[in-house]
């Protein structure tokens, strides 16, 4: 199996905390629409006879598309054995129209980029949906057939309370969501929200608040019956996100697009710079090889598999390093901070998701 992610650079304004590529060009559609197409036919063997079962549009705004370019995109790229197409959506571009025509191009699961449901807290945050607007979203989006919605939700906002954020969570678990993302907030080298933090207009949330409202998380997350399956990531039975889950074990993707990271099946890694207009120019040009070696490709699967509640099975690392990864995980064995299944896996308990980053530095070869 294999999957195919496209990088969709396209937003219209860029949010406070983001630095993930876009571009405020939407008259360039048209011209980056074919450079995918340019780029898919030259580089669609990197995934050998590996069948694509997950699509995944993101971005960027995927729903900032125009959507005959969308639909376009997704007959070039959907195959009779994708079993998951997942597109990312702002909730302010959600119609019905709009989702009438994913539906016909075969998206059956939405990624909506939610983040807050108190006003106050999207518009520090230069978000341009409010609460209403979204929660308006995930419900078209259930009328339009679609089951499998995503959201997403930031804790560690400018002016987020505990209890602010915890009427975030049980409203969204409420509304019929299948699948919660919740991330902390970073402050990104570089963004709105990390110059505001330097010249002192915001302060950034305290560890022990986050400590708080992350087993506010966990709990709320919990009762509401979803299962928590990788530290940011929470689904309903039967509903993980196959595609990112995918990313976590190692398996094959097509990264097409600019900004857009790849694994083939070889195991060797590619990446496309960040460039719209060389792209569309000359995909080629921006395709970029990001050589790892063994100790490396350890380390990116201590790092990928212990933020899974299932962990890393000490027979998928190599012979040659095994000793050592034990070694540096007994301290923390003891310490409860790891635990070893009968199936011979190392696993961080969830209590100590919070301190992952130092537990998986210490293993890390």
């Amino acid at each position: 199996m294999a999957g195919i992610y496209l990088h969709v650079p396209f937003c219209r304004s860029k949010c406070a905390y983001c630095d993930f590529y876009s571009v405020a060009r939407p008259e360039l559609a048209g011209a980056y629409a074919a450079a995918v197409g340019r780029e898919f036919a030259a580089r669609r063997g990197e995934l050998g006879c590996a069948p694509v079962t997950t699509l995944y549009f993101g971005g960027g705004t995927p729903s900032q598309l125009p959507p005959d370019i969308f639909c376009d995109l997704a007959s070039l790229l959907h195959t009779p054995e994708v079993e998951e197409f997942t597109a990312e959506a702002n909730p302010d571009d959600i119609t019905p129209e709009l989702l009438g025509r994913w539906v016909d191009a075969g998206v059956n699961r939405v990624s909506l980029g939610v983040q807050s449901l108190q006003d106050a807290e999207l518009r520090a945050i230069n978000r341009r949906h409010d609460a209403a607007g979204a929660l308006k979203a995930i419900d078209t989006i259930h009328r339009a057939g679609i089951t499998d919605v995503s959201a997403d939700l930031i804790y560690g906002l400018p002016g987020q309370t505990r209890d602010s954020f915890a009427d975030s969570l049980r409203r969204l678990v409420d509304s019929g969501i299948t699948h919660l993302s919740a991330y902390c907030l970073s402050y990104e080298e570089g963004t709105l929200l990390w110059r505001r933090r330097e010249q002192g207009l915001v302060d950034e949330m305290s560890d022990d608040d986050i400590a708080d409202i992350y087993g506010d998380l966990c709990r709320v997350a919990s009762e509401a019956g979803f299962e928590h399956y990788e530290i940011s990531n929470f689904a309903l039975p039967g509903r993980r996100a196959r595609h990112n889950s995918a990313y976590w074990r190692g398996v094959p993707y097509l990264g097409l697009g600019p900004g857009a990271h790849s694994l083939d099946v070889d195991g060797l890694r590619r990446y496309n710079r960040s460039d719209l207009r060389a792209y569309i120019s000359a995909p080629a040009s921006v395709l970029t090889p990001d050589p790892v070696d063994r100790e490396e490709h350890v380390n990116e699967l201590i790092l990928t598999a212990l933020r899974t509640a299932e962990g890393v099975s000490l027979a998928d690392i190599p012979a040659p390093y095994r000793a050592e990864v034990l070694a540096a995980a007994d301290a923390h064995l003891r310490r409860g901070t790891l635990t070893r299944s009968a199936d011979d896996r190392l696993v961080i308990p969830e209590a100590r998701w919070l301190l992952s980053d130092a537990i998986i530095r210490d293993l890390l070869i």
